[in-house]
């Protein structure tokens, strides 16, 4: 973090104190990146952000008020001061909100590769957007791009409170992708793959990913609906992550203390099926979710949060955990303009045993889905219904491409029958290999 923007964060500090506050953090965020968007070979466009925000979240007595702001003249760092503490002593008291005592903060940072300082040239961006799109485009059958990107970013996030932390780390990330369309017998049909990681050395080749996604283009041709029953579903590990979102969002200690999830009486219990372990691990190298504290500036830690299908916590914060009576677990997520919040890190579904070849071999009749639109999903009873496209598996093959289907269930029956693929790729913060569900209902022809 430069140095005049860490004495940006003490003037912020020293305004909210004179205004009133007893206590203050201060998160701030700047950064920059470039992307380029082309078509059919040609630029559409090229741009570059660079910008900072700081969010202030002040507390008087237990009343708290969080304001954002990207003006940070001297003037104004006085004027949003007062104005946060004439806010929080107008709110209603929060008996939970707090912020982390000096004993609880982090101190030792770990040492984490978090951050690549390559440097992409503009012209370097386009060059691999536009690989990625002439790959795709070199596959016979592919009859247009919906176009191609390549961007990088670079990212400061600085944490500061009235108790004496102050600390900072760089965030970088880099990716391209291509979407292409395909044509047979009037039917149109498009697909996308894409390559993105904190590294730019972690990046797939530009050409592998626009030739991938010019096989899924094609695949998808002369799609029909499927037939309506009960079979089995087998999530694509591009789809199955959501799963894992489901799972995270069931945990989240915000969800159980409102008593609005239907696992908030599960502690301890199986939830799951014994082939899923669930571990965030926000120490991961190279992780888009790894961080060095939390937002609350708490240290953080690898956790397993689902042990062979026992759930073993929930992710907290300070007032989540306060409410329940537990101690915080150090998943404190920041928004600039609110309160924090309990979020993984990076989340992940430990890999099977099988292969994705192994899990759809005894399927006689059965749904193989790498596309989810549309979202209908009870967190508080479970319930589950999504739009769904992909293949449909006979004998144990995948044979002829499914689409305009239905698939339904409840998310406790789901998870007792999940067995998971060897094929997950952690470089995401939310990743889980492709899942097999026994059985789910089908909405189809």
């Amino acid at each position: 973090m430069e140095k005049m923007h860490e004495q940006i964060v003490d003037k912020m500090l020293s305004a909210a104190k004179k205004a009133g506050a007893d206590g203050t953090d201060i998160t701030f965020i700047s950064g920059g990146g470039t992307d380029v968007q082309i078509r059919l070979g040609k630029v559409e466009s090229a741009e570059r952000a660079e910008d900072y925000q700081m969010g202030l979240r002040v507390f008087c007595g237990k009343q708290t008020a969080t304001i954002s702001t990207s003006q940070i003249d001297d003037d104004n760092i006085t004027k949003l001061a007062e104005r946060a503490v004439a806010m929080a002593k107008a709110a209603p008291e929060d008996p939970y909100a707090r912020l982390a005592t000096a004993d609880e903060q982090a101190r030792e940072l770990p040492d984490i590769e978090l951050c690549d300082h390559t440097n992409f040239s503009t012209d370097q961006l386009t060059d691999m957007a536009r690989s990625c799109e002439d790959a795709a485009l070199s596959v016979s059958g592919i009859t247009n791009s919906d176009g191609a990107s390549a961007s990088q970013n670079l990212t400061d996030i600085l944490i500061a409170t009235s108790t004496g932390f102050n600390a900072s780390y760089q965030r970088s990330s880099f990716g391209f992708s291509a979407v292409v369309i395909a044509e047979k017998d009037g039917q149109m049909e498009r697909d996308y793959d894409y390559s993105s990681a904190v590294f730019a050395s972690d990046l797939d080749m530009p050409e592998v990913i626009g030739k991938e996604a010019a096989r899924r283009t094609l695949a998808r041709l002369g799609a029909r609906k499927p037939v309506t029953g009960s079979f089995p579903i087998l999530y694509d590990k591009r789809v199955s992550r959501s799963l894992a979102g489901h799972f995270a969002s069931a945990t989240n200690g915000a969800a159980i203390a409102r008593g609005t999830s239907f696992l908030k009486d599960s502690m301890g219990e199986k939830i799951a099926s014994a082939a899923i372990t669930m571990i965030d691990d926000p120490l991961r190298p190279r992780g888009f979710g790894t961080c060095l504290f939390d937002g609350e500036t708490l240290p953080v830690s690898r956790q397993t949060m689902i042990d062979k299908g026992v759930l073993q916590g929930w992710f907290l914060d300070l007032a989540t955990a306060a409410q329940l009576g537990l101690s915080p677990t150090g998943h404190a997520s920041r928004s600039l303009s609110g309160p924090p919040s309990p979020s993984p890190s990076n989340l992940f579904i430990e890999d099977g045993a099988a292969t994705l070849e192994e899990l759809i071999k005894d399927i006689e009749n059965g749904f193989y889905v790498t596309e989810l639109m549309g979202s209908s999903v009870s967190l508080t009873t479970g319930d589950y219904s999504r739009g769904a496209a992909g293949f449909w598996i006979e004998n144990g093959e995948i044979t002829w491409p499914a689409a305009e289907a239905t698939i339904a269930g409840n998310l406790k029956d789901m998870f007792m029958s999940l067995t998971p693929a060897n094929d997950s790729d952690k470089r995401q913060s939310l990743s889980a290999p492709s899942l097999r569900v026994d059985a789910m209902m089908v909405a189809g022809s």
